[in-house]
């Protein structure tokens, strides 16, 4: 036999605004519908309508994210092309990790015979939730460093920095906001107003999901010197579309030119990604006897690259060619849990022209228990990996 239920406590008047309804039996909590100025003006109401209209509208399309302008085509120019690890000389990384969660390792680089990587450079890293820290300093003192923090799941504010001997400083500001399907990223380039207005670079892009695959966008970019140099500005078009085993993607700059790429997964251990690049430019036309300019002339220069990826359980394989003849490789071979060794070569055959790399990468623990999982014997919550040697 069930008990009756418990009568409620009775609420005086004067503390009726404080009681919660949706405790009350038989009351369904409802949403708060809005007031003031936007439902009691008829303009206001009618635009606010409007607007949950179009979001109910959007969220119905099923869109998602699509990225920033600047990750457009990271798939093929960061993943599968060589830009990202080729280089020359010798080479030996040593990087040891102190903690997982949060982040903290650093990087000792020791580097010979390379025209681009200094003798020696030192990076720190320091990651958490919220946000990340970089840090790297090389034996002339050239210090670079980046802060990432993130306020909420939309918004990251970003700073790089960059000193260096004889160079001038350089200072970034950068804004990326990331909605449920779209991207806004403002960033500003060594901004000023000391000279009664703004100097430096000013960069504006936002990437809009027009349907679940298709993404197209743009970006605006003003640049103003000091001095009475006139401003100068361009706007840029892109689009987008992942087919999640394939993408596509194009951008069409405000100087002519056209890079189109084309990223392919062909198997779960296999990428394979195709880069177009097309510049259409004024040649001038010179007298052959005086030497003098007479007029110009349209030329259009174009590239191609295409290059794979491929993965094995101990080692990556990428390479790379393009239409000007040159060839390009990169491997990484895992030989111990701890050491990888690392090749790159190039071979330019149209200027006749060779570039080797050989390094070595070494990684340490903090612990025992990051050395473990370095191993491959445990997993981050500190359990034994099925298949694992026993410990």
């Amino acid at each position: 036999m069930s008990s009756a239920p418990a009568a409620a406590t009775p609420v005086p008047l004067a503390d009726l605004s404080k009681l919660d309804i949706s405790t009350l039996p038989g009351v369904t909590p409802q949403a708060p519908k809005p007031n003031g100025l936007w439902s009691s003006n008829p303009v206001f109401s009618y635009l606010n309508d409007a607007y949950i209209t179009i979001g109910e509208h959007r969220r119905s399309l099923g869109l998602v994210n699509p990225g920033t302008i600047e990750n457009l085509n990271k798939e093929v120019s960061r993943d599968v092309f060589l830009q990202q690890y080729f280089f020359t000389g010798l080479r030996a990384d040593l990087n040891k990790a102190f903690s997982m969660s949060p982040a903290f390792q650093t990087s000792h680089t020791l580097s010979i015979g390379s025209n681009v990587l200094p003798p020696y450079a030192f990076s720190a890293l320091y990651a958490a939730d919220d946000y990340f820290v970089q840090g790297n300093i090389d034996n002339d003192l050239s210090f670079s460093g980046r802060v990432n923090y993130g306020w909420d799941k939309h918004n990251i504010s970003k700073l790089t920095l960059q000193i260096a001997q004889a160079q001038p400083a350089m200072v970034q500001l950068e804004q990326d906001y990331q909605a449920s399907d779209f991207s806004i990223n403002l960033k500003s380039l060594n901004p000023s107003f000391l000279d009664g207005g703004f100097t430096g670079v000013a960069v504006g892009s936002l990437l809009q999901s027009l349907t679940p695959n298709l993404a197209v966008g743009l970006e605006a970019m003003y640049s103003k010197q000091a001095g009475s140099v006139p401003p100068d500005s361009a706007v840029s078009y892109v689009a987008r579309y992942n087919a999640g085993n394939w993408i596509a993607s194009a951008q069409l700059q405000a100087q002519g030119a056209l890079i189109a790429s084309f990223w392919r997964k062909v198997t779960d251990k296999v990428e394979a990604g195709l880069e177009t690049q097309v510049a259409a430019t004024m040649k001038p036309i010179t007298d052959s006897l005086m030497g003098t300019p007479i007029g110009y002339e349209p030329v259009v220069e174009g590239q191609t690259t295409i290059g794979a990826k491929y993965e094995y359980r101990q080692s990556v394989f990428r390479g790379q060619v393009d239409s000007l003849g040159k060839v390009g490789v990169f491997m990484e071979k895992r030989v111990l849990p701890t050491v990888s060794i690392l090749f790159s070569g190039e071979i330019d055959h149209a200027k006749n022209a060779s570039k080797l790399g050989l390094g070595l990468q070494f990684e340490s623990a903090g612990n025992e228990q990051l050395m473990l999982m370095q191993q491959g014997l445990i997993d981050a919550n500190g359990n034994p990996v099925p298949g694992a040697p026993p410990m």
